[in-house]
């Protein structure tokens, strides 16, 4: 398998009304496409995590991004392919058997058939004998992978998504020890940019108070003051052809692919208008992608402060990022160098969480005396016995419960056993993952 093959995001694209959404929501589920306290909810419909065939990846719905969508906007559609073609690992483009090949359709496809990327072709809205009829005209856009499928039924999406997750890699296990690979993300300006520089000491980076300025992923490798890891930022000037593409398509398909590349998530957000609906997308998607979070609250030199600022900026933080909200919060300025190498320390601090390993026999010690203390509630009348735990051999933490009904182990109790592990050892910055087995 080619390199090019090797990520983990599948970019789903075309024309608008042909249903990108529907079948967007259909694999990364509605449940996780919601937040509901932050300002600008549908925004969050863009990208998210999902798993098929035990393989997890990253859709994001290109859809999202085009202004005024009941417009072709043929510009902005084209932009979108083209970073999209950049970017994703895997493309499905979306059309609609209801209204045949369009124009749009057409210059669409001529743009992937340029392309080294995999695209499959998904013919949507084939859900009768007459539609699968009419499907067939796509054959001639020259696509090999062609699907016929109805997002909304579901008919379909799992024959296109067993060939599209051939593309994505399994997931690992522990391997030999490499340096540990730290992403920066937030949304555009937010001074990403100023951090890498204040953290090299050196002007690497352009920064302007231009949103957008920043274009093509570097891995810096840093090694100062003994500590040593890499450094994926997205660096350099966007050229001036490029200026009318749609930055903020660009900006998340970026954060996501460093997101994907990276062990530790960097979050950055800006202290003058708090955590965002981009900033808490982008929590969630690192958190299911297991990936350490640090939290850095940029900007604090501008802020009016009085006596308890920080606190209630905490306070307001954690309870929107709950119930995973053991995640370091530190308030710095990237300007003033203010706690910045806080910042850093968390983050090297998070990765070492992320790598603990702990014996079977001290984790059996520990967590089948807590279980005997407090069982599981009783399933039907009968007992729920947790006979062994032991952690699996990933890149995160994942630990396995062996149980007579590993199916009746409540939500309640799942949180209980894992805030236990987290009072006793130091997985802060860590989603950890608890897994129920039939013993």
């Amino acid at each position: 398998m080619q390199n090019y093959t090797l990520g983990k995001i599948i970019a789903i694209v075309g024309r608008p009304n042909v249903g990108k959404s529907t079948l967007y929501n259909r694999l990364v589920g509605e449940r996780q496409a919601i937040i509901d306290d932050v300002s600008g909810v549908t925004r969050d419909r863009m990208y998210g995590a999902s798993i098929w065939n035990g393989k997890q990846f990253t859709v994001v719905d290109t859809g999202g991004f085009v202004e005024h969508s009941d417009d072709p906007f043929e510009k902005e559609i084209r932009s979108q392919v083209r970073i999209a073609i950049e970017e994703a690992a895997v493309i499905i483009f979306m059309v609609d058997t209801t209204t045949g090949i369009t124009d749009l359709d057409e210059q669409v496809a001529d743009m992937l058939r340029r392309s080294v990327k995999p695209v499959y072709l998904a013919v949507n809205k084939v859900d009768n004998h007459q539609r699968m009829m009419q499907a067939n005209e796509f054959w001639s856009l020259g696509f090999e992978n062609t699907f016929f499928l109805s997002s909304l039924s579901g008919s379909g999406t799992g024959e296109i998504l067993d060939a599209v997750v051939e593309h994505i890699p399994a997931e690992e296990e522990e391997g030999p020890s490499t340096l540990p690979r730290f992403a920066i993300i937030g949304q555009p300006n937010v001074g990403k940019s100023s951090l890498i520089n204040a953290w090299l000491g050196e002007d690497r980076n352009i920064v302007t108070d231009v949103a957008g300025t920043t274009r093509d992923a570097i891995d810096t490798h840093y090694n100062k003051f003994g500590k040593e890891f890499i450094l994926i930022d997205t660096a350099g000037m966007r050229k001036k052809a490029k200026v009318h593409e749609d930055l903020e398509f660009y900006s998340v398909m970026r954060a996501i692919k460093a997101l994907e590349e990276s062990d530790i998530c960097i979050l950055m957000i800006d202290a003058q208008t708090g955590i965002e609906a981009q900033d808490m997308s982008l929590f969630r998607l690192a958190q299911r992608r297991h990936k350490g979070l640090v939290i850095l609250v940029n900007k604090w030199d501008l802020l009016e402060k009085e006596t308890n600022t920080a606190r209630d900026m905490e306070a307001e933080i954690r309870m929107k990022i709950a119930p995973f909200n053991d995640v370091p919060i530190i308030f710095i300025s990237a300007l003033d160098k203010t706690r910045i190498f806080k910042g850093m320390e968390a983050a090297i601090q998070v990765q070492e969480n992320r790598q603990r390993r702990i014996k079977t026999s001290a984790l059996n010690e520990l967590m089948l005396e807590i279980i005997e203390r407090n069982p599981p509630p009783a399933y039907r009348g009968h007992y729920i016995k947790i006979k062994y735990v032991t952690q699996l051999p990933l890149a995160y933490p994942a630990f396995v419960f062996f149980t007579n009904h590993p199916k009746q182990i409540k939500e309640a109790y799942r949180n209980f056993l894992e805030n236990q592990l987290r009072q006793h050892y130091d997985f802060s910055g860590i989603p950890i993952v608890l897994m129920f087995r039939q013993k």
